[in-house]
């Protein structure tokens, strides 16, 4: 397996069978919590629920939240399939509840990993384990906690600080600053205490999607760029110095192609991640090629699985793609389609349609045609209402892929360095002093003509505060940032241009409160802890 340290491990009591009657045979081996946990072995069954939450949801559920709810992904009806409740429109159109199911779901999710955190630090420090050992890994499992709980504040904000386990009172919420100061203060604690990242292939094999160094640097990055909308007070020379920080780590550098990065076969080989949320059949959680294909080229690509046809972008996103030369252009399945060559590229064979449109060719168009017949449905018919939307293939589809399950074994970045440039391009843009890192003097026009001399795109000549969104667009997209990228360009509640949806209307508006910022409070969490309070507008 691509990542033999997520294998959860049996933790088993053996006893003897000589009768089912003699309660009082001898024990001839047991776990208990002073032997358990000692040895490495034991170390990665017992973090392993940490990681298997995470994969859970993050690559579902979770990128929803941060994805569709903006102008970079849409999952419309089509003659009223894939409407499944209205979940997604009501993500689109920022009309969630506090019950809708991501809203219930994603909170659930975080705040049970942040639980499976204390409950493991609890069995830690009543081991036997070397002190040493106990340090290094509490470290590491309250980096985690640290990332789910960044999760939670990034999404519903002011939300509790949880530590103990068993949890004996109710918690309370936190103002947005204080979970902030928290989480900052527990990445800075345990920092001395991770690896850093190796060029030791066996150790890179160990260290993948597990914290680092470089993961706390980038984490504390990412809430600094952010700090003005997380506390008021806006740390943008704190953001370049983290950035400083992973760049000053040279085993941190571009990979020669962009598509390499979110191939099926990625993994530790690859030089720019930071932290990754590891996929494969075992490991499950990544079906974005269910939900982004195209279902009529399925047999085109090879694959002998039924795949969706819904989930695409909207025009003025892909819009953004319009850079000659640039290889992220390519991730997406737009205009007429071909065959491709197994190399990355397309042979001459068009793919047509099935039959009865066997010989006209497939044409995946951006436009999305609303019939107002339904809510944000496009129709049903195969060579129009379904080719409307442009696809990702970024996380392009899996060999391995099987009709079961439809699993894809694309790990998914949650920090790579690209992000970093861009991080820091941003903070220096918005007033922070450029600094020289490794003998190369960087400015955000530098350091995206390093992305851009990457994907072989032409190169910028100048870079604003709007052009480095757009940067982010193209370099990031479908990678979970883009609502945070909104939010703090203040363009979050921005409302969809009309034209983007076909120029037609149905009986859904946006709603534009900038409440919608954060999520609310789920119904669930309101109803079994009275202490938790309600976000504005909900």
């Amino acid at each position: 397996m691509k990542k033999i340290f997520f294998i959860c491990a049996a933790i088993a009591v053996i006893m003897s069978t000589y009768s089912c009657t003699k309660l009082d045979v001898p024990v001839e081996s047991q776990y208990v919590k002073s032997n358990f946990p000692t040895t490495d072995a034991d170390y990665t069954a017992l973090l392993g629920t940490i990681y298997s939450n995470l994969s859970s949801s993050y690559a579902v559920p979770y990128w929803r939240m941060q994805d569709m709810s903006t102008d970079e992904a849409i999952l419309p009806a089509r003659d009223g399939n894939f409407d499944d409740g209205g979940q997604y429109r009501q993500l689109h159109y920022h009309t969630w509840t506090f019950d809708h199911p991501n809203v219930i779901g994603v909170w659930q999710w975080g705040f049970g990993g942040i639980n499976t955190c204390n409950r493991i630090i609890t069995v830690i420090n009543a081991s036997s384990s070397s002190a040493t050992k106990k340090a290094s890994s509490i470290a590491e499992v309250k980096a985690m906690r640290a990332l789910y709980l960044y999760f939670m504040m990034d999404l519903y904000g002011n939300v509790p600080i949880i530590t103990d386990f068993p949890v004996t009172t109710q918690p309370t919420n936190q103002p947005r600053a204080k979970v902030y100061e928290f989480i900052e203060s527990e990445l800075k604690s345990v920092l001395p205490l991770l690896p850093a990242k190796s060029n030791n292939g066996p150790t890179n094999v160990a260290q993948y999607g597990r914290p680092t160094k470089g993961m706390v640097f980038a984490l504390l990055a990412k809430m600094y760029l952010n700090s003005g909308v997380y506390t008021g007070t806006t740390r943008y020379q704190e953001t370049v110095t983290m950035c400083d920080s992973v760049q000053a780590n040279t085993n941190y550098f571009l990979d020669a192609k962009y598509r390499d990065i979110f191939l099926p076969t990625n993994g530790p080989q690859i030089n720019e991640t930071i932290f990754a949320v590891p996929y494969d059949q075992q490991i499950p959680g990544n079906q974005f090629t269910r939900f982004g294909f195209f279902y009529y080229l399925a047999q085109a690509y090879g694959f002998n699985v039924g795949l969706s046809i819904a989930m695409s972008t909207t025009p003025e996103f892909y819009n953004r793609f319009n850079i000659p030369g640039d290889d992220r252009s390519k991730t997406w399945l737009a205009g007429p389609q071909y065959y491709p060559d197994g190399n990355g590229g397309f042979t001459n064979q068009p793919v047509y349609y099935p039959a009865p449109n066997a010989t006209k060719q497939i044409n995946i168009i951006p436009t999305l045609t609303l019939t107002g017949l339904k809510p944000m449905d496009l129709g049903n018919d195969v060579t129009t209402s379904q080719s409307e939307g442009v696809r990702s293939i970024k996380y392009y589809p899996d060999v391995n892929i099987i009709q079961a399950t439809r699993l894809n074994s694309n790990d998914v970045p949650v920090f790579r360095l690209a992000d970093i440039y861009l991080m820091k391009a941003e903070a220096i843009l918005r007033g922070a002093a450029p600094t020289t890192i490794n003998g190369d003097a960087q400015t955000p026009l530098t350091l995206v003509n390093k992305l851009r001399s990457r994907a072989h795109a032409e190169l910028a000549t100048s870079i604003d505060l709007d052009g480095l969104l757009d940067e982010r667009a193209r370099e990031l997209s479908w990678e979970a940032w883009r609502r945070n990228d909104l939010i703090r360009y203040g363009l979050f509640e921005k409302e969809y241009p009309l034209p983007v949806m076909g120029g037609k209307t149905d009986d859904l508006k946006m709603n534009t409160d900038p409440t919608r910022r954060l999520y609310p409070i789920p119904s669930t969490e309101l109803k079994t802890n009275p202490n938790l309070k309600q976000n504005p507008g909900y």
